[in-house]
């Protein structure tokens, strides 16, 4: 029998969603822990569609939902985990969370730096966090090609940067690459070199787009996809995008991904629906929210296969997830705030 998906009363409340198909005393076949928010219902209601299997999903952050997974042991409704951060993967798969997966599927859907080689997660869609800018005020030739991040902390640039805060996980995660690529003292330095800068520091991505179209900085450092839903709302949003390190290490790129949860009793639907999501439903998965497709053999949608070929960062997950806390003590150390 399905456990139901319940609500502990010593963790925060979550949204529930059960996708507006099923019945109120209906239990789903499948239930879906997910810190990603974006056009799940039209995801699973495709693969419901197709295979007969419901979908049930509650909504919350990484860390609430992985504190959920933990509290509630063998006894969790969950069957799959969803996050929105390749260090998060890894966390919980490090903490026992999610299970491992017997899958050529996968194997052959997925490259391999984007899944665990042990198999507990897969990547089923990345996220590039590159540079953003104001083309009225930047030429592109101003940005450099091998090392654009570190770039950004020439005294060139002071006072005419925005990024984001240092509580999301998207710059704890782009730093901890930075720990990875440079190591420790090269990172502290270009973060410093940021703080030096004057950067201007945004709660949120959409923020900092806005505050560079209203020419409150010239550039910054942005998921693409941010970019991508202004410019589906407004095609003459006076913002560029640049793919950094281009002749270096590549761009920065991190994944939405998911696993198997280990006390999971329905650990088949739910390793079928992630394999569904990395091969016949990945469009369904990324598009909607201009995401790219993990899958090579999936071709983005258009209007971000508009901004052009790049060359990625390879997504080393252990150096994300083991870094993090050495990268919030960058981080703090530089006065980034």
């Amino acid at each position: 029998m399905r456990r139901p998906l319940v609500l502990l009363a010593a963790l925060p409340l979550l949204a529930t969603s059960a996708c507006g198909f099923l019945g109120s005393d209906e239990e789903a076949d499948i239930q879906v822990y997910s810190a990603r928010h974006y056009d799940l219902e039209q995801a699973f209601e495709a693969f419901t569609e197709e295979t007969g299997l419901t979908v049930e999903f509650l909504n919350g952050d990484d860390d609430e939902l992985l504190e959920r997974l933990k509290a509630e042991g063998e006894g969790t409704p969950a069957d799959v985990f969803i996050t929105v951060d390749a260090g998060m993967l890894w966390n919980a798969a490090e903490q026992g969370q999610l299970a491992p997966m017997d899958s050529p599927v996968l194997e052959e859907a997925v490259p391999a730096d984007l899944r665990d080689p042990e198999g507990r997660w897969a990547g089923l869609a990345m996220r590039a966090r590159t540079v953003v800018y104001d083309p009225e005020a930047v030429d592109p030739s101003e940005l450099d090609p091998t090392d654009t991040y570190a770039a950004l902390g020439d005294p060139r640039w002071r006072g005419r940067v925005c990024m984001r805060d240092e509580t999301a996980s998207y710059t704890q995660s782009l730093v901890a690459s930075l720990i990875d690529l440079h190591g420790r003292e090269r990172a502290q330095e270009i973060v410093e070199s940021w703080v030096a800068n004057d950067v201007q520091i945004m709660s949120n991505d959409v923020e900092l787009l806005e505050t560079i179209d209203a020419g409150g900085c010239d550039a910054g450092i942005s998921n693409h996809y941010y970019l991508a839903r202004m410019l589906e709302e407004d095609p003459d949003f006076g913002v560029a995008l640049y793919w950094a390190s281009q002749e270096g290490e590549g761009v920065h790129v991190n994944i939405s991904g998911a696993g198997v949860v280990e006390g999971s009793d329905a650990p088949e639907d739910a390793q079928r629906l992630i394999e569904w999501l990395a091969t016949d439903g990945q469009s369904q998965f990324v598009d909607g929210n201009h995401e790219f497709p993990v899958n090579p053999e999936v071709e983005p949608e258009e209007l971000i296969a508009g901004f052009g070929d790049f060359e990625r960062m390879p997504v080393d997950a252990a150096a994300y997830g083991s870094l993090n806390a050495e990268a919030v003590e960058v981080l703090d150390e530089a006065g980034y705030r």
